[in-house]
């Protein structure tokens, strides 16, 4: 009997399994009130993504970053006149980010433990260190994980690396996330699944197209809709 094609899952996240995005969004919108006098939402959060953009490759993903990213974006605007009570007010901004509770998404733990035992469970997520050794800690989903994979970015050979590390490489594995430039068209290039589970906020700098004309891209309404597609999965061998 040939092995079994699917033995290795991987879950992001961030706006996979917790909220995220919409903190960053709440924070922007706190962020422009506090420039209100030098231009509008629209104006200051693109010179905010902009300076995202290019701090990605210095600060890389998280709140951190984020929180440079607007000071940054605050001198700029000001012309260097920024009032130190305004930088206070986004480095308070930030440090509420940090210490947020997380809100888990609709199944998402149901659907982990399905799977857990069944198959081997990668967590893989981008950002800071601590934060989200953080939220992991609070989600109680740790313990249902084989492994944990923090990393700098996400590309096919990151996928390719950790599939070989934790289970029994990418042609056996699949990555289930919200964002099909990090969590699905990397891992199917690498040779996995790619499950996308859309959320209704994704960041600008995660856009990319569907890859629909991919043997092995998939998309499903929520993570309640996983367990099933993976038996699918498994049983087509």
């Amino acid at each position: 009997m040939s092995a079994p094609r699917l033995t290795t899952i991987g879950f992001d996240a961030d706006d996979t399994l917790w909220q995220n995005e919409q903190f960053f969004r709440m924070t922007e919108k706190r962020f422009a009130a506090l420039l209100a006098e030098h231009g509008d939402h629209e104006h200051i959060a693109a010179r905010l993504l902009e300076a995202e953009r290019r701090n990605l490759a210095l600060y890389g993903f998280g709140i951190k970053g984020f929180t440079l990213s607007m000071i940054e974006t605050a001198v700029a605007i000001t012309n260097g006149e920024v009032p130190g009570s305004v930088i206070g007010e986004i480095l308070a901004a930030g440090r509420e980010m940090l210490s947020h509770p997380i809100e888990a998404l609709p199944h998402a733990r149901e659907t982990v433990e399905k799977l857990a035992g069944s198959y081997h469970l990668v967590l893989i997520t981008k950002g800071d260190l601590f934060d989200q050794e953080r939220k992991l800690a609070q989600s109680g989903m740790g313990d249902l994980f084989d492994a944990v994979e923090i990393v700098s970015d996400k590309s096919a050979a990151t996928y390719a690396r950790i599939f070989s590390r934790h289970g029994d490489g990418p042609h056996k594995s699949m990555m289930v996330g919200n964002s099909l430039k990090s969590d699905v068209v990397p891992a199917i290039e690498a040779g996995g699944w790619g499950i996308h589970v859309p959320h209704e906020l994704t960041w600008a700098v995660e856009h990319a197209e569907a890859p629909v004309a991919a043997p092995r891209f998939r998309e499903i309404t929520d993570l309640g809709e996983l367990p099933a597609l993976v038996e699918v999965i498994a049983k087509a061998g």
